[in-house]
């Protein structure tokens, strides 16, 4: 997940605001700051379009960030509280000091730009840690399956090999010689399985840019 925008307004007055990435932000945060004032309530979560919109509204101002997945809303709550506490350390916040050319929206656009850069950097960071973790565990348990099936096929061999070579050897046992091509076989799917579990990864990684295209 990544936020891809944010901004602070006072009632419908946008005070600063930011988009990493290019699209039209605007008109939907103006509907998502019409549907806060109109609840009122403390957190809200709104979706528009492929962009999810997440706010907290603490004493008249609103916080606003839009992220381009939805599963994730502990974290973009945690961004807008430390935006918001940063905020509030601003002795001059209200609206007549906040107007589009002015310096301290200036500034608050770059603390805005770094906080979000930060926040989308540790969630790569982790979200990578997680996916090679879940390819670690399918390589493991891929491993196990092939030493399970390959220990129970070499048994079944030794077994069949040592009947083949009595004097009592029947036409049976040599027909089960005719399995020994299974246990490659199986060895096999097991590796294309593998593949294609890795490769399910890469795509989802590719999907969500955790993996720049």
């Amino acid at each position: 997940m990544t936020i891809t925008y944010s901004c602070v307004a006072n009632g419908r007055a946008v005070l600063a605001e930011l988009a990493l990435t290019g699209g039209s932000y605007q008109e939907a945060a103006a509907k998502v700051l019409r549907q806060v004032l109109l609840k009122a309530e403390p957190t809200t979560i709104i979706q528009i379009g492929s962009y999810v919109y997440h706010t907290l509204f603490l004493d008249g101002i609103t916080y606003l960030c839009a992220t381009d997945n939805g599963l994730d809303t502990i974290a973009p709550s945690a961004f807008l509280k430390k935006v918001s506490d940063i905020f509030t350390r601003i002795p001059l916040m209200s609206q007549e000091h906040f107007f589009p050319s002015s310096t301290l929206a200036t500034d608050f656009q770059q603390i805005l730009a770094q906080n979000m850069v930060e926040y989308n950097k540790s969630q790569s960071n982790s979200t990578m840690s997680t996916v090679k973790s879940q390819v670690t565990d399918v390589k493991n348990t891929m491993l196990r399956n092939m030493d399970t099936v390959l220990e129970r096929e070499t048994e079944a061999l030794r077994i069949i090999t040592e009947g083949a070579d009595g004097p009592q050897a029947t036409a049976e046992e040599f027909e089960n010689t005719r399995k020994i091509p299974k246990i490659w076989w199986k060895c096999f799917k097991i590796i294309i399985t593998t593949f294609a579990i890795l490769l399910s990864i890469i795509i989802i990684l590719l999907s969500t840019h955790v993996i720049p295209t």
